[in-house]
């Protein structure tokens, strides 16, 4: 079990249980078979470039919250755990407004048109004005929203830790439709982001199922259990889907805890294959690959046809990495110590690295061209240049 993992289940399991504690787990003088790798030398075939970088309050705070930013147009929109709000030029990085909403933020951001939303720490879901940050309205739900809320015009949803997923009237915030889950008894802290696709919100859960709900009336569409709860003890039991989704046409990637990556028809509901990973951080695509980081910090390029793995790495190892986010012939992710890997998309050798932050970058990066943007835990964002080394 990873660090970040470990601090995650850690933390879960106090909000569930009040007072308890989870010990024994290795003690002072015993051997750790899961403690991160050293990093070795690489040689560099390109570099990443420092652009600009902007400081966004609190970052991620100290609840291992995972606040993504968004890139729409010409804006790019970020937000702080004490809730802080902004939009960023993504060029230049100048701060074009900044509102600070005066509240707790635990789940962003999402967008829709001339709307962004966010979900706060005391179960609320808001839709601001994107061009000042202004609140539009606010909803109040069952639980806290770890994830960005989505909208499509009609429509906003937001999935909430309790295990429910609700669906909201676009213009005035009155809840249309709830579904819920069923929670287990153990699960790590977060929870994946929905989707809006079509006539469907798509959301993963705590108990390793992808759902469809219809948008109109609430109803289940279909649904796919990616992972099965396996073993004793409830730790071993856990299969959360708490990673990004990829979505690439009509085909839909997802990752779970101790379970699997699957590949699935968004218009049928059908599995098409599936291998065995355990990944929280969530999967990439791009080159002809689905990309995930495994828990043991082993990343994997697996043939989009499903048809077996192009290439793995197991250099990083433990290092709890972040999704791993392709950017031209590249594939980056971002460890525990905040070093920023690239590691190439034919062959999964690491061929530049850089130092972003000491604290880590748990947010997903964003990509525009050869560009790549980073949230720092620390509250730093940051853009790089990728390019040829001389």
């Amino acid at each position: 079990m990873g660090q970040m993992t470990r601090h995650l289940l850690i933390f879960s399991f106090l909000l569930t249980t009040g007072c308890s504690t989870i010990t024994g787990w290795f003690s002072d003088d015993e051997f750790d078979p899961r403690e991160p790798v050293e990093l070795e030398k690489i040689t560099e075939q390109v570099k990443l470039k420092s652009r600009w970088s902007r400081g966004v309050g609190d970052g991620q705070g100290e609840g291992l919250l995972k606040i993504n930013p968004v890139l729409v147009g010409d804006s790019l929109y970020v937000a702080s755990a004490e809730g802080r709000v902004m939009s960023v030029d993504p060029e230049s990085g100048r701060v074009r407004w900044k509102q600070d909403l005066e509240l707790a933020l635990s789940g962003g951001i999402g967008h829709h048109g001339n709307s962004i939303f966010v979900g706060a720490s005391e179960g609320l879901v808001m839709r601001l004005d994107a061009d000042s940050g202004a609140e539009i309205w606010r909803a109040p739900v069952s639980g806290e929203v770890l994830s960005a809320p989505q909208g499509n015009g009609r429509y906003v949803i937001a999935q909430t830790y309790d295990g429910k997923l609700m669906g909201f009237d676009y213009e005035n915030g009155e809840v249309r439709w709830t579904y819920t889950s069923d929670v287990p008894v153990l699960t790590l802290r977060g929870t994946g982001t929905p989707m809006i696709l079509g006539d469907n919100a798509i959301a993963g859960f705590a108990d390793g199922k992808v759902v469809a709900i219809n948008l109109r009336s609430g109803n289940v569409a279909w649904e796919v259990r990616v992972a099965i709860p396996q073993g004793r003890s409830e730790i071993e039991r856990i299969v959360d889907i708490d990673g990004s989704m990829a979505l690439s046409g009509s085909e839909l990637y997802v990752a779970s805890y101790q379970g699997r990556l699957a590949a699935i028809d968004t218009r049928s509901g059908r599995r098409l294959w599936q291998r065995n990973v355990s990944s929280v951080s969530g999967v990439g695509v791009g080159f002809g690959n689905v990309y995930v980081a495994d828990d043991d910090g082993t990343v994997s390029a697996f043939l989009r046809n499903g048809q077996g793995v192009r290439w793995q790495n197991i250099d990083l190892g433990f290092r709890d990495l972040s999704r791993p986010t392709p950017i031209n012939s590249y594939v980056a992710v971002v460890d525990f110590e905040g070093y920023l890997h690239l590691l190439s998309q034919v062959d999964g050798d690491i061929v530049g690295r850089i130092k972003v932050d000491s604290g880590g970058a748990r947010a997903d990066m964003l990509t525009r061209g050869n560009r790549l943007f980073v949230f720092t835990n620390d509250g730093a964002l940051k853009a790089y240049d990728v390019e040829a080394r001389n």
